[in-house]
């Protein structure tokens, strides 16, 4: 237990830095490498920049619909505004961005994959790694057995590990884009206000009856993923875990149908949180670490 939450600390600690060097870049040391991570989300696309001693020092974001379902539908749209994330990010750390790794939905065919990496190269960066979205997250968490599930926009992408190995990838269709359209629809709004809103954390309480629906949908998506392997452990990642109380919902739902014993949420750019739950879906304690 220990090493677990040392490791998610960790974790934390560094998403918190970069949510910071978001707001505040830090000015690259001369003579050290910069390495780009580039994520083209359904909703949103990332770029992480951290030196050679893997720290953070910027990053910036830009909503976007280039991407569906972990498929570059809009290829020059795309270039663009991670041209334009690019140029923005070396003009605030003063340094050139030239090394890149990209992450991709799990099971994307490799054409596919192929045009997220043209999509990096067309915007000036040499891609130097590539790997799917849990294992990406992986490498933060440090997590050797259980299973990782990224909740992005449009995607569920799981991962199974076993002694720190991915022993199977999963990839579905339903994530933070879902719970803006039911927002949408029940409010009776367009969808990029029902977006705006569902981003406001002071409102997620009024929202939850709303979107638990998808949540417990993106709750079977995982259980279905894990159901042949002896996975007692579930960490969330992924911008979608930001909102308040998924990972309550999303635990008890495990717990119910396919009796998985600890939930834990992780997500990029918010607190880590993680709830504890006893074989009878009870929350037994919830811990945040700011």
């Amino acid at each position: 237990m220990g090493d677990l939450v040392e490791n998610l600390e960790r974790g934390n600690r560094l998403t918190g830095v970069f949510a910071e060097h978001i707001a505040k870049p830090k000015a690259a040391e001369k003579g050290k490498r910069l390495y780009t991570g580039i994520d083209l989300g359904t909703a949103y696309i990332v770029l992480a920049v951290v030196d050679e001693d893997l720290n953070p020092i910027a990053g910036g974001m830009e909503f976007a619909e280039v991407v569906r379902d972990g498929l570059v539908v809009d290829y020059a749209g795309a270039v663009a505004i991670v041209k334009r994330l690019k140029q923005r990010l070396e003009t605030a750390i003063g340094a050139e961005l030239e090394l890149a790794g990209v992450a991709y939905p799990p099971g994307t065919n490799p054409s596919d994959c192929r045009a997220i990496h043209y999509v990096a190269e067309a915007a000036g960066f040499r891609v130097a790694y590539a790997t799917d979205e849990p294992t990406a997250a992986n490498h933060v968490l440090g997590i050797q057995n259980g299973a990782v599930a990224d909740i992005g926009g449009g995607t569920t992408g799981i991962a199974v590990f076993s002694e720190g190995k991915v022993i199977d990838v999963q990839d579905e269709p339903s994530g933070g884009t879902h719970l803006s359209l039911v927002i949408a629809g029940a409010k009776g709004i367009p969808f990029l206000e029902a977006e705006k809103l569902k981003k406001d954390g002071g409102r997620h309480q009024e929202l939850l009856p709303i979107v638990r629906p998808v949540m417990e949908k993106v709750a079977g998506i995982i259980g279905n993923s894990i159901a042949a392997y002896p996975v007692d452990t579930v960490y969330l990642v992924g911008g979608t875990c930001c909102f308040h109380g998924i990972e309550t919902v999303v635990g008890k739902e495990l717990i119910c149908r396919w009796q998985s014993r600890i939930i834990r949420c992780w997500s990029r750019l918010s607190a880590l949180r993680w709830a504890r739950l006893c074989p009878s879906g009870k929350m037994v304690k919830r811990m945040c670490c700011a």
